[in-house]
């Protein structure tokens, strides 16, 4: 890690000592209000959710005003937060963690995972043309795509771990996991390794394996989500309340989807993301069976799992799990589904 690098990481882990001992006991004890107050208003950036709630007639259901945000992914969500331009979004397992990290206090609400994990992760190690790579083993001496603070350098990282190396067997090369970055940078040999995910995966070994690029199945658990909110969200009763109201309906959501996935293809992945219908078979396939469990014993445990590793690897000061869940909310989605059936 170079001196710019260990500063910076030294900032964040005093920004961090700061944010975790700031929101230790900010976590509200006062019970969910039964009914959402009148004049409630939540602006939500969870455009899956939006789409799914108005295909399945669910968003009829909603007792207090929404205003929909096309905000989607860490870097994004945190900004609006920031800006108190958003009230909840919808993420994977990082962004909560750094957040906490970098003096923005959040809370975890909600989670869902894929029934089978490893059957259907969401992520493949996309391999360079000409790079000869078969295990996590191979990455040793090799330039590998990282993206610190996402899930995809995270993913890295747990490879790295597993395969038994350390940072200094392989070289990471800082680049942003957005659009199709990493496809090209695997394309044009920039890096040997790269996480794909998405129709990325489908279209990297479409265009370049005749080339010689290949796919490699790490075998690692990578399909947390979550809804999160900022704390001085979930400390207003009446929005906390419409929390409570809006997990319920995003657990039914999830269900929804999984029992219509002929609609959810023509609807959303080719109807509104505008995506080929061979991509949106690709991606159902892809993501296979999502749940919500009814218990976040072992959600935590995991959750606890990859905050050591992030904190011990990028030099951060590790801190307790149960400062970023909203222990509140733990069984509502699944009593939500466990309801409406």
């Amino acid at each position: 890690m170079t001196f710019k690098s260990n500063l910076k990481a030294a900032l964040f882990s005093l920004l961090a000592l700061g944010a975790v001992s700031g929101t230790a006991n900010a976590q509200a004890d006062a019970p969910l209000l039964s009914k959402v107050p009148p004049g409630t208003v939540l602006t939500i950036g969870d455009p899956e959710t939006q789409k799914a709630l108005e295909l399945s007639g669910l968003d009829k259901e909603l007792t207090f005003k929404v205003n929909w945000a096309n905000i989607s992914g860490g870097p994004q969500t945190s900004e609006a937060f920031r800006a108190k331009a958003l009230d909840v979004g919808a993420v994977a397992e990082i962004p909560s963690i750094f957040a906490n990290w970098n003096n923005l206090p959040v809370r975890n609400i909600a989670y869902s995972e894929h029934r089978n994990p490893i059957a259907n992760p969401i992520y493949r190690f996309g391999i360079a043309p000409g790079v000869n790579v078969k295990s996590l083993a191979d990455f040793r001496g090799k330039r590998i795509a990282f993206s610190p603070g996402q899930a995809q350098g995270t993913l890295v990282l747990r490879a790295l771990r597993a395969a038994g190396l350390q940072k200094s067997d392989v070289t990471l090369i800082e680049l942003p996991s957005t659009s199709d970055v990493y496809p090209k940078a695997l394309a044009s040999r920039q890096v040997d390794i790269a996480p794909l995910g998405g129709v990325n995966i489908r279209r990297y070994i479409n265009q370049y394996g005749p080339e010689g690029a290949s796919l490699l199945e790490h075998g690692l658990r990578d399909d947390p989500a979550h809804l999160y909110a900022p704390q001085w969200v979930l400390d207003d009763p009446a929005k906390a309340a419409a929390l409570a109201e809006y997990v319920g309906l995003w657990a039914r959501a999830i269900e929804w989807v999984n029992q219509n996935p002929e609609i959810w293809i023509k609807e959303y992945y080719v109807g509104q993301q505008g995506l080929s219908r061979e991509d949106g078979e690709y991606l159902v396939h892809l993501e296979g069976e999502q749940i919500v469990p009814a218990d976040w014993t072992e959600v935590k445990k995991r959750h606890q799992e990859t905050i050591n590793l992030l904190a011990q690897e990028l030099g951060y000061e590790p801190y307790s799990v149960e400062q970023i869940f909203d222990n509140r909310f733990e069984k509502l989605a699944a009593a939500a589904l466990a309801k409406s059936q």
